[in-house]
């Protein structure tokens, strides 16, 4: 079993984790990520797709984005959806490619968006911001 705030693993009947000394609640069944209730065996949150177990799942876009790139691709090539495409939204990245990003118009919303933190990766994840 694995702390699911910082990943570490537990033994099996911990109360608490030794690394960062947050409480295992009810057998550690709730994900770090989106709070879902998760069973305690589960390596992945069915819910948000992130690990569970502290170790990194290599699919294409469960990685961090981050902040600043997205940024810098909406504003210099926002209309061609690119910094949806980078974020992992592929299908809105299509639609923005055929309209051009909604005449400028979506473009425009989203760079506002990610400047003000409220732009979301496909996993409805916050980016990174360093």
């Amino acid at each position: 079993m694995y702390c699911r705030y910082c990943g570490k693993k537990l033994p099996a009947n911990a109360a608490y984790c030794v690394d960062c000394g947050v409480q295992v609640p009810n057998g550690n069944k709730y994900c770090y990520n989106c709070g879902v209730q998760t069973k305690p065996e589960q390596d992945v949150c069915l819910k948000c797709g992130v690990s569970l177990t502290g170790k990194r799942i290599s699919t294409p876009y469960a990685g961090d984005k981050d902040w600043l790139t997205t940024l810098l691709l909406a504003i210099f090539v926002g209309s061609l959806g690119v910094h949806r495409f980078y974020v992992g939204k592929i299908g809105t990245g299509i639609a923005m490619l055929f309209t051009l990003g909604g005449c400028g118009i979506w473009t425009l919303i989203d760079i506002i968006m990610i400047a003000t933190g409220d732009f979301k990766d496909d996993m409805g994840r916050p980016l990174k911001k360093d």
